[in-house]
């Protein structure tokens, strides 16, 4: 009997040594997330994304439990991260936002993922658009991989284009058709003798500055590009615009309203309210649909692109385990198909935006017959703008800003202003 008892616990003592050297073995692998959507549109699925790739990744990879902290705001998203950083308990992956990546690469925070993305054979970095791969580019090398892109594209009211027996633009149009058109419907409609319908909201210069063609910087960001005959030929061009509303500054409740006719948008907010009745209905008195931003005669369709990148803590002592679990939110086309259907922006892979799934939810999304398509989307993340990928660019341009909008709004002589502005910001970053 006491041979049996003894046994028995030493089996005891067995599995229990068992399952604590187990619990030791098992690798804790920590990411760092926000609750909602990059784009600051609606979104009900919370972490319905990220959720669906830790079941799939800690099924195959048993020995890894992934965790995250829920409930983080994006708003608060940057301080969040920032204090674990101080307190040496930054995750292992997690998400950089566009406004942080430039400072967290320059300070060494990043893991650089060369290594891995060269010696991982079930990897393929072409599969990846090139214009977003970069936006996870510092001083020539990868820090992060796009998770989701967010091309910028031109909404347009077909309503109030009807009403001005006006015909819909197509996808190849032009900065000077963009200013016919808007010269065309800016009038006082109701005889009151103010201006009451207008061509544009928030159009930008920078937008015209991508209209052109143009690149403010040199590549390593020490030096700005100003004082030259094309940004004055897109500044004319946007003082012209700029006139048209006669000192009236158009507003977003114009523009809710159906009173504008054009206004650059995120392809976030075209998922999020185009769609209905599946979706939010925003714009409801009048048709409305998308066509890729103009440009100049002669120049490339361009568009501007922001991307939601993800990353690995320089720090991370589970670096392989960290880089399978980026792959499965960046590379996996499981994951990247979810984004369709439980975000509003789209994915990075190009085989996932050229399959026949985009074209399935969108048909599916509208009701009416739309120019945004799986073409349309694939064309614009092929010919997609970046920003600058330095750590002064934000600031830069900044300044940049606040005297661009100065001269679009007055009468300033150009080459007086861009000389003027050309060495205030080469000062600044050249220091």
């Amino acid at each position: 009997m006491s041979k049996v008892k003894w046994i028995i616990g030493a089996v005891i003592i067995a599995v229990a040594a068992l399952m604590y050297w187990s619990y030791n073995q098992t690798v804790v692998l920590k990411v760092g997330v926000f609750a909602g959507s990059n784009w600051d549109v609606p979104s009900g699925n919370g972490y319905k994304l990220i959720d669906d790739a830790i079941e799939r990744f800690e099924q195959q990879h048993p020995d890894i439990k992934v965790e995250y902290t829920s409930g983080i705001l994006k708003e608060d998203y940057s301080l969040w991260l920032a204090n674990q950083f101080v307190k040496g308990e930054e995750p292992d992956v997690f998400i950089v936002l566009d406004d942080d990546f430039n400072t967290l690469s320059s300070i060494g925070a990043l893991k650089d993922l060369t290594g891995f993305i060269e010696n991982d054979k079930d990897f393929a970095i072409e599969n990846y658009y090139k214009s977003v791969l970069q936006t996870g580019q510092y001083e020539g090398r990868q820090y992060a991989l796009p998770y989701e892109s967010n091309p910028k594209l031109m909404f347009v009211n077909k309503t109030l284009l009807e009403k001005e027996g006006i015909s819909m633009p197509d996808n190849d149009w032009t900065l000077d058709e963009f200013y016919d058109i808007c010269k065309k419907v800016t009038k006082d409609s109701d005889g009151d003798g103010m201006i009451d319908q207008y061509g544009y909201y928030n159009y930008t210069w920078l937008d015209a500055v991508n209209g052109y063609n143009l690149q403010l910087f040199n590549e390593k960001g020490t030096e700005c590009y100003l004082n030259r005959d094309e940004l004055k030929e897109t500044l004319t061009f946007m003082q012209n615009l700029n006139k048209l509303n006669k000192g009236y500054t158009v507003t977003a409740g114009d523009f809710d309203m159906g009173k504008v006719v054009f206004a650059p948008m995120p392809f976030s907010q075209y998922r999020a309210y185009k769609p209905y009745p599946w979706s939010i209905k925003k714009y409801s008195t009048f048709e409305w649909d998308c066509v890729r931003m103009p440009v100049a005669k002669g120049k490339k369709h361009v568009s501007e692109v922001s991307s939601l990148l993800m990353a690995i803590s320089a720090k991370s002592s589970h670096s392989e385990a960290a880089w399978d679990f980026l792959k499965m939110l960046t590379y996996d086309e499981i994951s990247q198909q979810e984004l369709l259907e439980y975000s509003q922006g789209i994915p990075s892979l190009k085989s996932v935006i050229r399959s026949g799934k985009v074209n399935d939810l969108l048909n599916k999304d509208s009701m009416q017959e739309s120019q945004v398509n799986m073409s349309l989307l694939d064309d614009v993340m092929e010919n997609a703008l970046i920003s600058g990928q330095f750590k002064k660019y934000k600031t830069a341009l900044s300044i940049m800003d606040r005297k661009m909008q100065q001269i679009v709004q007055g009468n300033e002589d150009l080459d007086m202003a861009l000389i003027g502005l050309q060495k205030e910001v080469n000062k600044y970053l050249k220091n």
